[in-house]
């Protein structure tokens, strides 16, 4: 019943349409199918009682309600579906009102009218939602000044009808409004989840929080932490060869394998270049393990990439690691990046373009952080650009 519920909600909604303009289109076809379906029964109790031009009012809304729901479907024109909604649901209740002979004979069934008053504050932005509540302010202050007239020359209602309609009339609109209001919070809360997640697909999360919380320049040091950087061998060779959704298939399964390794270590995944992966340990939040953390994950990765190769789908990997003191960020204004700049950043970076395939080679730094738990071997002297001469190392596996 839930599914079927959101897919009639969806009806208005058109491509491009952003999270919470399909808030407010799923909200106002809810209150409007929801009235709608009511006005069945206020129809049906005018009839009974033997007011004919009474139940003309609720069955001419219903008419006019579907063909603006039609017209919606259709169309996708939010702004002329909210002000024919918003007019129905002001006006025909007073009309109502008028026609039953003011507010008591009526059991001021204008109070329905406060849909509309409510409705277009969450509909419509708050200045628009102004002239809305200043007419229904309007509408019930003539219904004062002309209501003597109408109540000399009503039609008598028996008491016990009037006192059962004032309940139904003050029940109906409690909880029509308490719905309304409930799914839309509900719906708010949906997209507003759905904005935080994208939000912390691009920044870790304390980042984010102090980006939400007004901070404009975040620029940290962090005096330690571990850098890796992995790049796919022979990779410019497989796009020349491989169709486009190849390319971006064999990308999107390996970093989203690489994402879920850096959950589970509890890293922080920078970015990807291309088909290099850039991920750190020991921030936003310090770790004094952030070395053997990052090392076990290169070891998964490399692991990962083996069982691939094993079900027909070759991936080897050039890993290099390295350790120090960085400078972390946010740089730009509209599509920012949190970012590392500093000598361990490139120094990893050295040491992944500089390393050999299916080898996790680490700067001497971080082998001497990860002697202990790590077996790691000492390899040839070699020329890195802008380094000098290093003498790296590699990591072999983790110590039992």
């Amino acid at each position: 019943m839930r599914d079927r519920l959101s897919a009639y909600a969806r009806i208005g909604w058109t491509p491009g349409d952003d999270l919470d303009l399909v808030v407010r289109k799923q909200t106002l076809t809810i209150a409007a199918t929801t009235v709608t379906i009511l006005a069945t029964a206020w129809t049906g109790l005018y009839l009974a009682l033997g007011l004919p031009q009474a139940a003309l009012i609720p069955l001419g809304y219903q008419a006019v309600s579907v063909i603006s729901l039609v017209g919606f479907a259709r169309s996708g024109r939010f702004d002329r579906f909210a002000a024919s909604q918003l007019g129905l649901m002001l006006v025909l209740p007073f009309a109502l009102q008028w026609t039953l002979g003011g507010f008591v004979n009526s059991s001021a069934v204008s109070l329905w009218a406060l849909v509309t008053a409510f409705g277009a504050v969450y509909l419509l932005e708050a200045r628009r939602a102004v002239p809305w509540f200043v007419a229904f302010l309007g509408l019930i202050i003539l219904s004062g000044l002309i209501d003597p007239g109408l109540a000399a020359g009503a039609q008598s209602i028996a008491e016990p009808v009037r006192t059962s309609f004032f309940v139904l009339n003050i029940v109906g609109v409690a909880v029509t409004t308490y719905l309304l209001l409930q799914y839309f919070v509900r719906q708010r809360e949906a997209a507003r989840a759905a904005s935080e997640q994208l939000l912390l697909n691009v920044l870790p999360r304390p980042i984010a929080e102090r980006l939400k919380g007004g901070t404009e320049i975040i620029a940290d040091a962090h005096p330690a932490v571990t850098v890796l950087f992995a790049d796919v061998v022979d990779f410019t060779p497989f796009t020349e060869r491989a169709g486009a959704r190849a390319v971006v298939d064999l990308l999107d399964a390996l970093f989203s394998a690489f994402d879920e390794l850096a959950e589970k270590h509890g890293l922080e995944k920078i970015k990807t270049i291309g088909d290099a992966y850039m991920v750190v340990g020991g921030l936003p939040n310090p770790r004094p393990d952030h070395a053997e953390a990052v090392a076990a994950m290169a070891l998964d990765m490399l692991d990962l990439a083996a069982r691939w190769s094993d079900t027909g789908r070759p991936v080897r990997l050039r890993i290099g690691m390295d350790s120090g003191p960085v400078i972390a960020g946010v740089i730009g204004r509209r599509k920012f990046i949190y970012d590392l700049w500093g000598d361990t950043v490139n120094t990893a970076s050295r040491m992944e373009s500089h390393g050999e395939p299916d080898c996790i080679q680490v700067s001497p730094r971080t082998a001497t952080l990860l002697a202990d738990a790590f077996v790691v071997e000492s390899r040839e002297t070699i020329p890195v650009k802008g380094k000098g001469w290093i003498t790296p190392a590699r990591l072999v596996r983790r110590r039992t």
